[in-house]
């Protein structure tokens, strides 16, 4: 079921603007409701301030409109399983919930899946603040 998100997420990647880290990453993201985002990292020569791909993908859904995330997909060329960094785990939070799947994905395809929930165990989910 991931399939379409790994091939988008590939995809992605190759259009990432990593000059200086020589890193791409690629993400795509599917909404509860079926919407699916595409996402690169940006890099800039002041490295806190680039992107990365989740981030950008998480861009494109807000813009359309938002959603709630409920699956993610990264994949990175230069890494056999690359899992989102601390700050787009807790972007994904902000939209997804412990239950929202993060598909690890090398480049033939999905390779592992957690839950948010594990891979970020204790973080501030929007649901649990009201």
């Amino acid at each position: 079921m991931a399939d379409d998100l790994f091939a988008l997420a590939r995809s992605a990647m190759r259009k990432a603007h990593a000059p200086y880290s020589k890193f791409p990453v690629g993400a795509a993201i599917r909404t509860h409701d079926g919407r699916i985002y595409a996402g690169c990292n940006v890099e800039v020569v002041s490295f806190p301030e680039g992107w990365c791909a989740e981030t950008t993908a998480i861009g494109h859904m807000v813009m359309d409109g938002g959603g709630r995330i409920a699956e993610v997909a990264v994949l990175a060329e230069k890494l056999a399983l690359c899992t989102p960094c601390g700050g787009c785990r807790q972007r994904i939070a902000e939209f997804g919930s412990p239950e929202t799947k993060v598909h690890l994905c090398d480049e033939t395809g999905v390779r592992e899946t957690l839950r948010l929930g594990d891979l970020f165990p204790r973080g501030f989910f929007a649901e649990g603040l009201g």
